[in-house]
């Protein structure tokens, strides 16, 4: 009726009289509804006196004191303590699987995910590289590690960086050839009797202390030089 008065297509006095059927109806649905809650919490009342009546009755048939009685009903509110308390626990569980958690500190990259998306179990959102705790993997000849031995000094030169020099140490020696450990190595029993020059991969850690560190990137590529006559 509004829109219609609005365009001038019904008269002001047909308006006027659905608009009072309006309130009126409307008055009459909060009365209702306000009988409605009314009615209910009287409903409640009764109830908690026919409560206190059967009670009172199993007090009498039983022979329990009231001392019991209540120290029954404590029992009782104990017990739905503990069933609220549990429910807490699960509602601060299920908060916390909310917040996806990284394992470790470090900086964001490959970000697929932005704010709105719908994300999937087992889905990628990011990559997190922790840069304060690096080393290199330097793939030598297996002609070049006749005395490469753990702990030795390493002198690192960074293409990335002219002039920046830091020292670092052996880590470890792989336990084996990249081939052997690739996705397909070679199976030479097949009548391959080409003799290759392996590469065997040696981590290098850095020496604790210098600020360069943190200047490193993953990927970059970088010359390293083992001291064969050092020390550990």
């Amino acid at each position: 009726m509004s829109a219609l008065y609005k365009k001038q297509v019904i008269p002001k006095k047909q308006f006027d009289e659905a608009d009072s059927q309006y309130r009126a109806t409307e008055a009459a649905m909060k009365s209702a509804q306000a009988q409605e809650e009314a009615m209910t919490r009287k409903i409640m009342t009764i109830k908690e006196e026919i409560l206190q009546a059967r009670a009172q009755v199993d007090l009498a048939g039983t022979g329990k004191t009231e001392a019991e009685v209540r120290l029954q009903t404590a029992k009782a509110l104990e017990a739905k303590t503990k069933g609220a308390e549990a429910a807490l626990e699960q509602a601060r569980l299920n908060l916390d699987y909310t917040e996806i958690k990284a394992p470790a500190g470090g900086f964001i990259t490959q970000k697929s995910a932005e704010v709105g998306n719908m994300i999937k179990a087992g889905q990628p959102l990011l990559a997190v590289v922790p840069l304060h705790n690096v080393w290199v993997v330097a793939n030598y000849k297996e002609t070049q590690l006749a005395g490469v031995k753990v702990g030795q000094k390493v002198l690192l030169e960074v293409d990335g960086r002219p002039g920046m020099a830091l020292n670092g140490k052996v880590d470890s020696i792989m336990a084996g050839t990249g081939s052997a450990f690739s996705l397909f190595p070679p199976e030479n029993a097949t009548g391959n009797y080409v003799k290759l020059v392996q590469r065997v991969p040696v981590k290098i850690i850095f020496d604790p202390g210098p600020d360069q560190v943190t200047a490193l990137r993953v990927g970059m590529s970088v010359v390293p030089t083992i001291l064969i006559g050092s020390k550990n």
